[in-house]
């Protein structure tokens, strides 16, 4: 399987709104409890670029995987902080798509000049926790209940890297 990562491009939104929309059904990774429209995703598309990368997995002609780098609060003495996240096809997963994605992640916030990544992972999600404890990421809490989804409250974890 040959895959290259690169930047993301408008024609990729209809493979990340699949991917997405597959989690928004599937798993508690994201907090949205409906599938996302074309039109929200090229709304969301738009917020990437600049110092907040949106890059893709492709393996052949198809975009397997995802990964960004987000605003993480809008004070401005939060502009060296930036959210990560990472969504993978689910029948790539398993394939290094992830690491890969996360791997060029960090490499491109340290040279965009961020000094803290932070990712967010909804309880029960252990490949994505021992992905990030993998890369450096160290766990530095939970916040107990803080989403309802499946019926259930959810919690997510919340993990820290450090760019050096």
């Amino acid at each position: 399987m040959t895959m290259r990562i690169r930047d993301s491009v408008m024609d990729d939104i209809p493979c990340l709104l699949e991917i997405y929309n597959h989690s928004v059904r599937n798993s508690a990774a994201t907090f949205d409890l409906e599938e996302q429209t074309l039109a929200q995703r090229m709304e969301w598309f738009s917020h990437y670029g600049g110092q907040y990368p949106l890059i893709v997995a492709q393996v052949e002609d198809q975009v397997v995987g995802y990964a960004s780098l987000s605003k993480f609060r809008e004070k401005p003495a939060y502009q060296y902080t930036a959210e990560c996240s990472v969504y993978i096809d689910d029948r790539f997963h398993g394939k290094g798509i992830g690491r890969a994605l996360m791997n060029e992640l960090l490499a491109r916030a340290g040279q965009l000049g961020h000094h803290c990544i932070v990712a967010g992972i909804t309880d029960g999600n252990e490949a994505s926790m021992r992905l990030h404890e993998s890369l450096g990421f160290q766990y530095v809490g939970c916040f107990r209940e803080v989403g309802f989804k499946f019926q259930q409250w959810q919690h997510v974890h919340y993990y820290q890297y450090l760019v050096r």
